[in-house]
C-alpha cells in the first residue's frame, strides 16, 4: 500500500498419422478523473472475452473486483457569535469495479510425432486510489478547531508476464527399423497474483462550544477499506511423446494422445486429393480406434502434409485439399460430428522424414513417407 499525497491464462498434443500417397505437382515456370473517483485507463479496441477456447486450451476464469462506495457526510450549517458557519458536504467515495477478463491457455497446433508448443498469457490486476478526505476547521468568537484530513490511499497494480513452452519433436527416423526416442515437454506454471487491500483511516473532529454554550458539532468520515485481490496460479502439466521402432505401421502413444502412423498407398493417387474406395478399411479402422481412445465430443484435427517435389505453392494447396477430404469423409462415412473437425494444410513444411539421402539426391522412400494426414485428438 503507498500513501500519496492529496489531490490519485493442450494443444492436443500428438497427431494421429495417415500416410498417403502422391506428392506434390510438377514445378511451374515461372478521460480524466471525476472528484472522488479513481480514473481507469481505456483502449481503443479492446479484446474480446472469451467464454470457451479453442483445441482444448484451458479457459482461465474472469476475476470480478466489487465496487466500493461510501455516503458522503454533511456538517450542517450553524452560526456561533453572530457568524454564520456554512453548511458542508464531505465527499463519499465511489471506486467503481474492475474486472480481471477472462482468458485461454495457448495450445499451438503440431504435426504428428511433436507436442505443440503452449502459452499461459499473462495478466495483470489494475491499481485502486481511495482519494484523500478532509474535515474543514472552524475559526468562530471563542471557537477554533483546527482541520482534520487523511491522505489518499493507492494499492498499486500487479502484473503476472506471460509464461511459454515451445514445440517440441521426435527425431525424424531415416529408415524403417530405426528407433526414435521419447520426447518429453515440461509443465508449465504461471504464478499467482494478488494486489494489497487499501485502508483510509476515519477522521473525526470533536465538538467544540464557546463561553457562550455555543457549539459547533462533532464529525465522523468513516474508514474506507478496499479488499486484496487474488488470481490463482495457471498450470498446464507435462507431456510425453512415448518411443517406437519406425516402421510401415505403427501405433504411437502419448500421455494424452494416440498416433496411427501408416505408411501405404491407399488413400490418393499421385497428386491427387480424391481418397480411394481401397482407402475406406484403413480409415473405418481409425474411426473405430478413435471411438475407443477419445472422449465422444474430442476435437479432431486433420493436417494434410506432401514431400517436396513440386512448387511449394501447389504442395500447399493439395495438402489442403487433402486435409479437407479425409475430415469430409470422416464426417460422412465416419459418423464423426462436424462440428468436432478442423482441416489444415502443412504442404512441404514439416517432413517426417528426410526427402533427400545424405549425399544430395533424391530420397523417393523418404518422400513417400512425408505423404500424408495427420489426424490428431486427445485421449
Amino acid at each position: 500500500m503507498r500513501r500519496v499525497s492529496p489531490g490519485l491464462a493442450v494443444f492436443l498434443a500428438a497427431g494421429l498419422l495417415l500416410a498417403g500417397c502422391g506428392g506434390g505437382e510438377p514445378k511451374k515456370a515461372g478521460p480524466g478523473r471525476a472528484a472522488g473517483r479513481t480514473a481507469t485507463p481505456t483502449s481503443a479496441a479492446p479484446t474480446p472475452e472469451p467464454t470457451s477456447c479453442p483445441r482444448g486450451g484451458e479457459l482461465i476464469k474472469a476475476v470480478e473486483i466489487p465496487a466500493v462506495h461510501s455516503d458522503p457526510v454533511r456538517i450542517p450549517e450553524t452560526a456561533v457569535g453572530g457568524q454564520r458557519i456554512p453548511a458542508v458536504t464531505i465527499p463519499g467515495v465511489d471506486i467503481p469495479a474492475q474486472r480481471v477478463p477472462a482468458q485461454c491457455v495457448e495450445h499451438k497446433p503440431a504435426p504428428g510425432g511433436c507436442l505443440g508448443a503452449i502459452s499461459i498469457p499473462g495478466t495483470s490486476i489494475p491499481g485502486v486510489t481511495i482519494p484523500a478526505a478532509r474535515i474543514p476547521g472552524v475559526k468562530a468568537p471563542g471557537i477554533d478547531a483546527p482541520a482534520v484530513e487523511q491522505e489518499a490511499v493507492s494499492s498499486e497494480a500487479v502484473t503476472q508476464p506471460a509464461v511459454t513452452q515451445d514445440e517440441v519433436c521426435q527425431s525424424k527416423p531415416s529408415e524403417e527399423g530405426e528407433y526414435v526416442s521419447s520426447v518429453y515437454r515440461a509443465s508449465l506454471y504461471r504464478a499467482s497474483l494478488y494486489r494489497a487491500s487499501a485502508y483510509r483511516a476515519s477522521l473525526y473532529r470533536p465538538s467544540a462550544c464557546n463561553d457562550k454554550n455555543e457549539c459547533i458539532p462533532s464529525v465522523t468520515v468513516p474508514g474506507v477499506s478496499v479488499p486484496g485481490v487474488s488470481i490463482p496460479g495457471v498450470s498446464v502439466p507435462g507431456a510425453t511423446l512415448k518411443s517406437y521402432v519406425a516402421g510401415p505401421s505403427q501405433v504411437i502413444k502419448g500421455d494424452d494422445s494416440i498416433a496411427f502412423n501408416i505408411e501405404a498407398d491407399v488413400l490418393f493417387d499421385f497428386g491427387k486429393a480424391d481418397i480411394k474406395p481401397a482407402a475406406a478399411a484403413e480409415l473405418k479402422k481409425i474411426v473405430e480406434s478413435l471411438g475407443k481412445e477419445v472422449p465422444a465430443d474430442a476435437p479432431v484435427q486433420v493436417d494434410g502434409h506432401t514431400d517436396a517435389k513440386g512448387d511449394t505453392a501447389s504442395n500447399q494447396a493439395l495438402s489442403e485439399r487433402r486435409a479437407k477430404a479425409i475430415a469430409d469423409w470422416l464426417a460422412t462415412e465416419g459418423g464423426i460430428d462436424r462440428s468436432r473437425l478442423k482441416a489444415a494444410g502443412y504442404g512441404e513444411t514439416k517432413p517426417a522424414f528426410p526427402n533427400t539421402k545424405p549425399d544430395g539426391s533424391d530420397d523417393p522412400g523418404g518422400r513417400a513417407k512425408n505423404r500424408r494426414v495427420v489426424i490428431s485428438a486427445a485421449r
